[in-house]
């Protein structure tokens, strides 16, 4: 009996072996007012994922010493430190050394692009932004979460001056504001998105970094009442001079310049456009499966 039970440890434990070196590796980045490990939002992704694909490793970034922490750095601290931060915690992870997918949700979906264009080692395989803001926010309707002191202070500082170097260097809102109405004091001051959707100036290794994706798929949700304009999660934004009509992706200077090299990701098959027709980040598990981890992280 001892023999037989020890060959069935064994051949639990191999199998485990064989089906985690099968598996990529998935990182998750949150949005603005959660944390890598709340059990009702990425706790229960990450529990999600790893049901659907047994023995999975699953990293969800912590931005900070704990979770309150990380929860307060998705409003005060600074994104490119932030980046910073998480490229040397990819980097340091053994288990991600030969390559990993990522889901960003809300902000974490532009955040983790910025990590896609600057740090290319270990390798991003497939990149999904859930309601990312790749051309920023022009408006700050509602906030999540249940810091209302939090949200107050984001409306006050970006009142007081979205485009001020202390707010740009203090309030992560800030720095992916995008002012339609005065694009070129957006394009000279904003220390984040206008860096990484290049239009500062043009670091050729950010268009290099991103075509190695396998994959770029960006979800909008149809009915979001968080984003403003909710068509940013597909790069499109507002016609510049204006807060009314949309440009999509394919009339903008990003596109039609190939500045990032989404065109060529799209001729190529890999740029997705996918969406939810529903609120910002309300989907359902059966959603999840069928349009995230069975597309992309199998």
């Amino acid at each position: 009996m001892a023999q037989q039970q020890t060959a069935v440890f064994l051949i639990v434990a191999l199998y485990c072996i064989v089906t985690a070196s099968q598996t990529v590796p998935v990182v998750l980045w949150h949005g603005m007012g959660d944390s890598c490990c709340n059990p009702l939002s990425m706790g229960s992704i990450k529990d999600l994922i790893e049901k659907q694909i047994p023995g999975v490793y699953v990293h969800s970034l912590e931005i900070g010493s704990s979770i309150v922490e990380d929860m307060e750095n998705g409003f005060l601290m600074n994104v490119n430190d932030q980046v910073d931060v998480v490229c040397k915690q990819l980097n340091n992870d053994t288990k991600l050394a030969s390559g990993y997918n990522s889901v960003g949700f809300s902000q974490g979906g532009q955040f983790l692009r910025a990590v896609a264009q600057r740090c290319p080692s270990p390798p991003m395989f497939n990149l999904i932004s859930v309601g990312g803001q790749h051309q920023g926010v022009y408006g700050f309707p509602r906030c999540p979460g249940d810091n209302i002191t939090l949200c107050n202070f984001v409306r006050e500082m970006l009142n007081y001056g979205a485009y001020t170097s202390f707010v740009q260097d203090h309030l992560v809102q800030a720095e992916y504001w995008h002012d339609p109405l005065n694009e070129e004091e957006y394009v000279q001051k904003s220390i984040f998105l206008a860096d990484i959707n290049q239009e500062k100036v043009v670091n050729p290794s950010y268009r290099e970094n991103l075509l190695k994706l396998k994959n770029l798929a960006l979800v909008m949700f149809l009915q979001d009442t968080m984003v403003d304009p909710k068509e940013s999660e597909w790069f499109g934004f507002y016609v510049p001079g204006q807060a009314k009509e949309i440009m999509p992706l394919t009339q903008t200077k990003l596109w039609l310049e190939d500045r990032l090299g989404l065109q060529k990701l799209n001729d190529t098959g890999r740029l997705h456009f996918l969406s939810s027709d529903s609120d910002h980040l309300r989907f359902t598990d059966t959603w999840f499966i069928d349009n995230v981890i069975n597309k992309f992280l199998k």
